[in-house]
């Protein structure tokens, strides 16, 4: 499929403002997106399924108990895209919150919902639009969710229609354009009770059915089995691997896209690593940073350029962690010999927070000493990189 949406103009944003009526009593002090499923928060299994992407930027839309998400998240930064934190001074429902976009200036983006994870092919989705549609929604098969939000959904034509008894239902992932803000009225209202139905009826609307993993965590069934059902899921195998020598040629401070060479092998072997169903992580100390060679704005602006590069071929890197730290920086703040630099193992640890890693399958690939160290604290196995990446991981992979 020829891709007529480039992501990096496209803005990501989760409806996060509910107050999760239907399981309040399991809530306790959290909102719904912000409980915890094997040590994590369900939005960081969302922001897993969706960081790989080069989006412009990932926008939380807060409403209930916004402070939590603003704290642990607002301006930070995910795999070079940066999180921006909107409060809503009251709940305005899942229609009156994309009024608060407008002043953001966001034009055509994705929407998700903060307590569903449809695990489906944004990329696909998104370049699925009809031009002279508004919006594209992703459909599920009805899995006894037990939702009311637009159940008995039929397509024809790749146009959503309502039929009776249909197995159809809305997937909570849409990709609107920006003429979308013509029908944002001010006030409460709600995307699938009020805006989404209108849209339908008037055949404004396409779909695209996937068949993947779902989970409504806003049904009390679901969010009781959520923990093992988002771990059989996300639970994967992984790579860590350095940057420079082992991914690109290292030719000393790489910090420029011209400058920036895959190595052999390089590109089939990340194709290889995701046909087989491994997250790919980067760690890499970057010195020069600390050491004022380079900027961090140089260095997300070789990341973002890599990253869109990469995405049309449809290869991703799950993460990237970095190090600016070094002893003899210039930056007084990056002058520490912390374990985030390698041979510590601080950056891997960040990582194995974040997500669930089948370790027994897992391993790293590095050229240096140091790069074997953190492995080894991790205990991960090791492996130095050779000439032909793909050749290694290969063989690696099916030793397992």
């Amino acid at each position: 499929m020829k891709e007529k949406y480039n992501l990096k103009n496209i803005d990501l944003v989760i409806l996060a403002g509910g107050k999760g009526t239907r399981i309040s009593k399991l809530l306790g002090k959290y909102p719904k997106p912000m409980l915890k499923f094997n040590n994590k928060h369900f939005v960081q299994y969302i922001f897993n399924n969706v960081c790989k992407y080069n989006f412009k930027r990932i926008i939380i839309l807060c409403g209930y108990r916004h402070n939590v998400f603003f704290k642990k998240f607002h301006n930070k930064n995910i795999n070079f895209t940066k999180i921006v934190c909107v409060r809503e001074k009251k709940l305005l429902g899942t229609g009156g919150a994309l009024a608060n976009l407008i002043g953001l200036r966001v034009n055509d983006f994705v929407l998700i919902n903060g307590d569903t994870l449809f695990d489906v092919d944004i990329k696909l989705l998104v370049n699925s639009l009809d031009k002279n549609r508004i919006g594209i929604t992703a459909l599920t098969k009805n899995k006894n969710q037990k939702s009311k939000k637009l159940n008995n959904l039929i397509l024809k034509k790749n146009i959503i229609g309502v039929g009776k008894n249909s197995s159809l239902m809305n997937g909570g992932i849409y990709f609107f354009k920006k003429k979308i803000f013509k029908y944002i009225k001010k006030g409460n209202f709600s995307l699938e009770n009020d805006l989404l139905p209108k849209f339908i009826k008037e055949k404004m609307i396409n779909g695209k059915i996937f068949k993947n993993f779902f989970i409504d965590i806003g049904s009390r069934y679901y969010f009781k089995a959520a923990k093992n059902l988002l771990k059989k899921q996300y639970k994967k195998p992984a790579i860590f691997l350095d940057r420079d020598g082992v991914i690109n040629y290292d030719y000393g401070y790489v910090h420029k896209i011209e400058n920036f060479k895959f190595r052999p092998g390089v590109l089939n072997g990340l194709k290889y690593l995701i046909k087989k169903n491994y997250n790919i992580f980067i760690v890499t100390n970057q010195a020069g940073l600390g050491k004022q060679i380079f900027t961090e704005e140089n260095f997300f602006k070789l990341h973002k350029k890599i990253k869109e590069k990469l995405e049309k071929l449809n290869i991703f890197f799950n993460d990237v962690q970095y190090s600016p730290f070094h002893p003899k920086a210039k930056t007084k703040k990056y002058r520490k010999n912390l374990a985030m630099r390698k041979p510590g193992n601080k950056m891997i640890k960040n990582i194995k927070f974040n997500w669930d890693i089948d370790g027994k399958k897992s391993f790293m690939i590095g050229d240096k000493k140091t790069d074997k160290l953190a492995a080894k604290k991790s205990k991960l196995k090791f492996y130095y990189v050779e000439q032909n990446f793909y050749k290694q991981v290969k063989s690696i992979v099916n030793s397992y």
